[in-house]
């Protein structure tokens, strides 16, 4: 087996973007030919590996003229299409619509389907539409891959046996970097600015935290998702008269310099599938507090008192507290700092490359 396929809307940097970046990376690298089947162009997207081939499979410019459900059979077609032509030995589908686009797209071929959740299944996979469409459909899914047991459990039980929990890799820039001797004075956090990962309340928590520590600053690294939170956190911040010690740094493309002195990193998500900027930050020694959001992302890998602390979702208290604990108490959030380095033992991109590459083997030979 040598030839993949993976199917996604776009490659605008985000989780599942930059997972299924890191993943074409490493089967270019090890002799397979790659290629990676996009619905449209973002914005801000990711670098990819030369030596993997970007496809744009979503509709001409004649099809952008067609109607909703014209369009709808237009994605299909064109990715089925596409899949004929390569004849790959695996589709991987990541996120809902492609996960869907690619079952149907493959009905009456051979081509085996992985499809991929990247997102917590309540409030996404829960609709009429995917009510119809999981029974139908999923069942005709060669295998899932799951970031959560919690994820997984959601599902029927058809498609859970034939599944596998898999971390997301962690860009080796933030693996094996010594543990700085001296702290900034600063809490960072790293993520889109987007609704879910609720940026405005580890801001409200911040403010609590300054009270008690007015010489530390929050520093706020990512780019705009456009969804209005942006702003939001600009007038929250403006109310509070915060713009001294609370910084929207924007996108970076050294976060591995940029977050590494910070003496705590903060996360504080409703809801995630699961966050590669708080694996980031552990695999950089940060000391992490985060949010237990569904599905489960965060217990996943922050043990309590050994590798980080977990606050309850949308507790402003709690997470100011963790915050002002792990500023006080340096050896437990250096102890906690240096366990969390650990995980990239357990998610560097040649590991979680060896665990998918084994998945799909397997699920090749039982068909």
């Amino acid at each position: 087996m040598k030839k993949i396929v993976f199917h996604l809307n776009c490659l605008e940097r985000g989780g599942a973007e930059r997972v299924v970046t890191n993943l074409s990376e490493q089967f270019a690298a090890h002799g397979y030919e790659v290629y990676i089947a996009t619905e449209w162009q973002g914005e801000d997207e990711y670098t990819l590996d030369t030596r993997v081939r970007r496809v744009h499979v979503g509709l001409s410019s004649r099809q952008e003229k067609h109607g909703r459900m014209r369009k709808f059979v237009d994605r299909i077609l064109n990715l089925r299409r596409f899949l004929k032509e390569v004849k790959p030995d695996i589709v991987i589908a990541f996120a809902r619509k492609a996960n869907y686009r690619a079952l149907t797209a493959t009905i009456g071929t051979d081509f085996p389907v992985v499809i991929s959740i990247r997102i917590a299944p309540v409030g996404c996979y829960d609709y009429l539409s995917d009510k119809i469409q999981i029974p139908v459909l999923f069942r005709r899914a060669a295998g899932c891959v799951f970031q959560t047991q919690e994820q997984k459990e959601f599902f029927p039980e058809f498609i859970q046996k034939k599944s596998r929990i898999i971390l997301n890799a962690i860009n080796p820039k933030f693996i094996g970097n010594p543990i700085p001797e001296h702290r900034e004075k600063a809490v960072v956090h790293s993520g889109r600015i987007v609704d879910f990962k609720n940026q405005p309340m580890l801001i409200r928590a911040f403010d609590e935290v300054h009270k008690k520590h007015p010489d530390y600053i929050l520093k706020i690294f990512g780019p705009d998702a456009h969804d209005g939170t942006w702003e939001a956190l600009e007038a929250l911040i403006a109310e509070r008269g915060a713009w001294d010690y609370v910084k929207l740094m924007g996108s970076s493309q050294q976060l591995e310099k940029d977050m590494i002195n910070g003496a705590v990193a903060a996360f504080s998500s409703d809801v995630e599938g699961m966050p590669n900027a708080m694996l980031e930050a552990m695999a950089l020694g940060l000391p992490v507090v985060a949010t237990d959001c569904p599905p489960g992302c965060s217990r996943m890998v922050i043990t309590p008192e050994e590798n980080g602390l977990l606050v309850p979702v949308g507790d402003e208290k709690a997470m100011a507290a963790a915050i002002n604990r792990l500023i006080e108490d340096r050896e437990l959030a250096e102890r906690l700092g240096r366990n969390a380095a650990k995980i990239g033992e357990k998610a560097g991109a040649e590991t979680i490359f060896r665990e998918w590459e084994q998945y799909i083997l397997e699920v090749r030979r039982e068909l």
